[in-house]
């Protein structure tokens, strides 16, 4: 298959909902400014709706996600541009309940990896985490330690709870 063909075959339920997605599309008045002034990190997990969790809607926050909700050097060079140039006044680093970069060692990942797919995935980090509460601590500091972000940003942490949707605050 060519990269530069795109497999519709794969896609079409995907595009036949957009289809029908943009009959009733209302945000063409939108701006990229987040107006509330948020933006939350959090994992990829599809159980999170970050927008949802915060009582927000479209255009109301940044929303930057990954793995584990972990602060990579993107995610940290995302920041920056967003205190700057998009609104964000607060950023809220949110992690979650079962998940399953919290439940294992990176070496264990690595190896199942190997073992069920045959892919040796040593030389990615995937930042996975034993005790969540302190590694979002450390990420919190990372994000109040970075240089490039503008100086009145507000960084706080919280974890999101999968089975009741709750959120937490963590002293960081």
């Amino acid at each position: 298959m060519s990269k530069n063909f795109f497999p519709h075959e794969f896609f079409s339920e995907e595009i036949a909902a957009n289809n029908e997605y943009i009959k009733t599309f209302k945000y063409s008045g939108l701006t990229g400014v987040a107006q509330r002034g948020l933006a939350i990190v959090t994992c990829m997990d599809s159980r999170i709706n970050p927008l949802s969790v915060m009582g927000m809607k479209s255009g109301d926050a940044k929303i930057l996600r990954n793995a584990g909700a972990r602060v990579t050097e993107d995610v940290l060079r995302t920041l920056a541009l967003a205190t700057y140039l998009l609104g964000v006044k607060k950023i809220l680093v949110m992690p979650h309940t079962n998940c399953r970069m919290a439940s294992a060692e990176e070496a264990d990942i690595h190896e199942f990896i190997e073992k069920e797919f045959g892919v040796d995935t040593r030389s990615l980090e995937f930042k996975t985490v034993l005790d969540q509460e302190t590694a979002l601590a450390i990420d919190v500091q990372q994000i109040r330690n970075f240089p490039y972000l503008n100086k009145d940003v507000v960084v706080g942490g919280a974890i999101y709870d999968v089975a009741t949707g709750k959120i937490t605050p963590v002293e960081c």
